[in-house]
């Protein structure tokens, strides 16, 4: 049975010097951390690449993350693996559970999480099994 948690998080991002800026485009990179809220309650680290183009509001990224959290009660960690496309502002994300990634109580986790940000608060929602 598929269930929903939601809540905030707060992100902070460590940039590294771009690593390419040939034809317009720029190959980023950096360090994420956050801190979750709500009924996802723990922090997470990570990496992300990016790509960002001359083209305004035109871009893509990809990232791993490790969380290590309290998901409604039960505590373990998993690794979410996001995809994300900027076309000329119009956004598409995909964030997703690595599949087997889930140690502790949430082995068997998999899922799907929805990012927002809305008035500059991170919001998630995440629906997600244990199996």
């Amino acid at each position: 049975m598929t269930q929903n948690a939601s809540g905030t998080f707060a992100v902070k991002l460590d940039h590294q010097p771009p690593h390419d800026t040939a034809d317009g485009v720029s190959l980023g990179r950096a360090s994420l951390r956050k801190e979750f809220a709500g009924e996802l309650t723990g922090a997470s680290q990570g990496e992300m690449l990016s790509a960002v183009t001359a083209t305004a509001g035109s871009a893509g990224y990809v990232a791993i993350e490790r969380v290590q959290a309290t998901l409604q009660g039960r505590s373990g960690s998993f690794v979410l693996q996001h995809s994300g496309i900027m076309n000329r502002g119009q956004g598409q994300l995909s964030v997703h559970v690595v599949p087997d990634s889930g140690t502790g109580e949430l082995r068997g986790l998999s899922g799907t999480m929805k990012i927002e940000i809305v008035s500059g608060k991170h919001l998630y929602s995440f629906d997600y099994t244990l199996g």
